[in-house]
């Protein structure tokens, strides 16, 4: 059984109300409180302090704090007016019990209210906040899209510019040949105009002298040629004729992929229709520091032989240059299918396409998978003191010993 409080006091003004009950002894925590327009109540166990108001009061209005060793109410009226008690007079038990429940009843609703009302709230303010999360989604794609759209502009003046520079330098060299064509012509010809002009029979009898001098033309015949069958240098004893035959026949199918004889292909010269031309003139760009030239020259070796793994591992160099990540793991690993099967001669373009291909995936923070090239490297060559290094950096990321490098 609870112990009944009687002794707490109370204070009102015309508006106000203010009750204090003592707390006992009793901390603040163990303490709870109820309040509804003719019932309050504060339980704080083992001891137990309820009131039936005189009038009803504005429960959304009314406050109360604990703490300081007291429980204070202040409660609003309905109606301004002095009350002449706090309680009820002569409050039978049917009448007390009846507010009891009917306060509980109140309670329980209040609070299945303010439920309610906060799941709404939640629901809103995650409706709100997924609606924020759109947007700045939408606005960092358009972005990104923006900066797509500037650097293929970019690169399609550069590209023009490349194409105008290379047209001005082939006209420049086509009057130039021109102007030696025609200095030639004209010094021959006031050579001949000199030498007839001097002395014209000594010229002639000169040209008898020649025509005399000439031997008589070569009968006709027939030269017998014979050739080795033999295509590679080794010995009929050491060779494997079914794998030189292979090779001879990947090699045909390699010069047969070379399509020179599109419309766009057309007008190149002789020179830039060879890939190995193609692919020194891409070494020389990169090294000049213009990436994107070099990207276009590798593009034209490859568009005219696709199975020569250097230009691939070359042009995934380029790319790692211009940030063009993606399209650097893509040449890395195309470079790497075809440096098959893997022997010693390709083991150093191998270890470049594996440092590349995991640089690429690091820059994409897929230190996992960067790792892995990494180590396969280190299979390739384990003595390489720069991939060990690398390789331990990105290990040490990985656990999260180390700081991501920017």
């Amino acid at each position: 059984m609870p112990i009944i409080v009687k002794d707490y006091t109370w204070q009102q003004s015309d508006k106000e109300i203010f009750i204090s009950v003592p707390l006992k002894g009793t901390a603040a925590g163990h303490s709870s409180v109820m309040c509804t327009e003719r019932y309050i109540k504060a339980s704080f166990p083992p001891f137990l302090c309820e009131v039936f108001l005189f009038a009803p009061i504005d429960v959304d209005r009314s406050v109360t704090k604990i703490g300081n060793g007291i429980i204070l109410f202040t409660l609003y009226k309905q109606e301004p007016c002095v009350w002449d008690s706090l309680c009820l007079a002569n409050v039978t038990k049917e009448t007390m019990q009846k507010l009891r429940e009917d306060a509980i009843v109140r309670m329980q609703e209040k609070t299945k209210e303010d439920a309610q009302s906060k799941a709404v709230k939640k629901r809103e303010n995650e409706k709100y906040s997924l609606e924020v999360m759109m947007k700045i989604d939408e606005d960092e794609r358009k972005r990104i899209e923006l900066v797509k759209e500037e650097e293929r502009r970019k690169a399609s003046e550069e590209l023009e510019k490349f194409k105008e520079q290379q047209r001005i330098e082939e006209e420049k060299r086509k009057i130039q040949r021109e102007q030696k064509r025609k200095e030639e012509e004209k010094k021959r010809n006031s050579l001949n105009k000199s030498m007839f002009s001097h002395s014209p029979q000594p010229c002639i009898q000169e040209k008898h002298k020649i025509e005399k001098s000439v031997p008589p033309t070569r009968k006709c015949g027939s030269i017998q040629i014979h050739f080795t069958p033999r295509v590679f240098p080794t010995a009929l004893r050491e060779s494997r004729l079914a794998e030189e035959e292979e090779w001879l026949q990947k090699q045909a199918e390699s010069r047969r992929a070379i399509n020179t004889d599109s419309l766009d292909l057309q007008d190149l010269k002789e020179e830039e229709k060879n890939p190995e031309w193609l692919k020194d003139k891409g070494n020389k760009l990169f090294a000049a520091g213009d990436y994107l030239a070099a990207v276009n020259a590798l593009n034209l070796a490859i568009r005219l032989n696709d199975k020569m793994p250097t230009m691939y591992l070359n042009r995934s160099a380029c790319h790692l240059k211009l940030r063009n990540l993606h399209k650097a793991i893509e040449d890395a690993s195309k470079a790497l299918e075809l440096l098959t099967p893997p022997v010693p001669d390709n083991a150093s373009a191998r270890l470049k396409a594996y440092v590349r291909r995991g640089t690429a995936f690091c820059n994409l923070e897929l230190y996992v998978e960067g790792l892995q090239d990494y180590e396969a490297a280190l299979k390739i060559d384990p003595a390489n003191v720069n991939v060990k290094s690398d390789a331990e950096k990105i290990r040490q990321i990985i656990q999260g010993t180390s700081l991501v490098p920017e």
